[in-house]
């Protein structure tokens, strides 16, 4: 029998496994979505029967604010108040059912409400002399809703009923596209006089609902229990394939022509992974700390089909640490990954240019708060 403590240990990854990467802390567009299947892969979930029921709710928050281009922050935007602001808060729910101990089923949904506030989507940005904006006054556009459906299976590739120390879980999984990809919003305009106005127009592509696509996923999950005291390593990794090229959605319908590189929505493939220690916490029955990296992003080209379209490729690097409880059949944990190292990587529209020149930007967040309950029966 596997003492207390090691179900303990074992039972943060569990939580690890099941918080939901959340969407890349800025308009590098990771869409929010499950992005490893909250399948129970503690001792203390093993211990359930065959036909054990799960059900979980994340909650997801982030505020993007700081423009980055490559790894260099472009700190005048700030300065200046030009800064795009995207404000995103997420609730992901979930269930998974276990036809047995080494396989799990999971579907997730994620609701969203999303904010983002600038100046050049409206009236543009202060320029000195143009008269364009000298008030610098900013408007809000948002979005609402349901995101992209995601259902899941995963395996373990060791039978998890003998307690080992070791456990490697491989999973697959696709992607519906349910959430609205063509939200839009009124964006203001100023007439020759000087009057406001609105038009309707798609919101960014950072708080659409959803991509448009129908993608397939790959993951991995995997722990090692280290020392008798409830010390474990886990480790877990996700890759989204979005094979669709572009979902039709035009950045500016009102344009009298469209550029056939990014004049229309990319549909992009993510990715993510996690590493990390927990320790369970002898005097707190239940209760065990975290301390890890992460690493997510979207890449500029896609592992299948074509690379077209408007999208801001990057990768966020992430100390994440954390703390989760269990008791009964009742689990919770949060996290709180900081960013460390921020990059957005030039596009593969920015890859076209013959001068080499062209690098778009995007705004990061400093940091995400992930919290996660769930109940199994």
């Amino acid at each position: 029998m596997i003492s207390s403590l090691k179900y303990t240990g074992l039972a943060l990854l569990g939580l690890l496994v099941s918080t939901q990467f959340a969407a890349a802390q800025g308009c590098v567009a990771v869409r929010h979505m499950s992005c490893a299947a909250p399948s129970g892969s503690s001792a203390a979930f093993f211990k359930q029967r065959t036909g054990t029921w799960q059900v979980s709710a994340g909650y997801r928050y982030f505020q993007s604010y700081k423009h980055f281009v490559g790894d260099v922050e472009q700190k005048q935007r700030v300065e200046q108040g030009t800064q795009v602001i995207n404000t995103s808060h997420a609730v992901d729910l979930g269930i998974t059912y276990m036809p047995s101990l080494r396989w799990s089923v999971s579907v997730n949904l994620p609701l969203q409400t999303n904010d983002r506030s600038s100046l050049y989507e409206h009236y543009g940005n202060p320029a000195a002399g143009s008269g364009i904006n000298p008030d610098a006054n900013r408007f809000h556009t948002g979005s609402k809703g349901i995101g992209d459906l995601r259902i899941s299976t995963s395996y373990w590739l060791i039978n998890p009923a003998t307690l080992p120390k070791t456990n490697l879980a491989v999973g697959v999984g696709v992607k519906l596209p349910t959430g609205d990809y063509k939200a839009t919003d009124q964006f203001h305009r100023k007439t020759k006089e000087g009057a406001d106005y609105t038009i309707t127009l798609p919101v960014d592509q950072s708080i659409q609902l959803g991509d448009g696509g129908v993608g397939a996923s790959i993951e991995l999950q995997g722990y090692s229990q280290l020392t008798k005291s409830g010390l474990t390593a886990y480790a877990n990794g996700f890759y989204l394939f979005n094979p669709r090229e572009t979902n039709g959605v035009k950045r500016n319908p009102t344009a009298t022509t469209i550029d056939l590189v990014t004049g229309e929505f990319s549909v992009a493939d993510q990715f993510a992974a996690r590493l990390g220690l927990s320790q369970s916490i002898r005097f707190v029955p239940g209760l065990a700390v975290m301390l890890g990296g992460r690493v997510e992003g979207v890449p500029a080209k896609d592992a299948f089909g074509g690379s077209n379209g408007f999208r801001r490729p990057g990768y966020i690097v992430s100390v994440e640490p954390g703390f989760s409880y269990m008791k009964g059949g009742y689990a919770a944990a949060l996290s709180v990954p900081v960013a460390v190292y921020r990059n957005r990587t030039r596009s593969y529209a920015d890859q076209l240019d013959p001068l080499g020149l062209k690098h778009g930007d995007a705004a990061f967040a400093d940091y995400l708060i992930s919290f996660n309950v769930s109940r199994s029966f």
